[in-house]
């Protein structure tokens, strides 16, 4: 998939823990697990909100488009 979830980026440079940051938004730590991994279909604005708010950064900061090499 061309969209890349930099979630554990952020958490590492913030140093904060997975665990911390879904006690924080209010969902379980394995969708926060989940959303590191890049194996959801979507995020929620109001939860990408409050990731957002959380770790004092950008959506950008958490989302990367990368396309895919079609010459493979």
């Amino acid at each position: 998939m061309p969209i890349i979830v930099n979630l554990d980026v952020m958490l590492a440079k913030r140093k904060m823990r997975s665990r911390d940051l879904a006690a924080q938004i209010g969902i379980a730590e394995q969708n926060v697990s989940l959303l590191k991994s890049g194996k959801v279909k979507g995020v929620r604005f109001d939860t990408l909100e409050k990731i957002c708010e959380i770790l004092q950064c950008q959506p950008g900061d958490l989302l990367e488009y990368r396309p895919e090499d079609k010459s493979a």
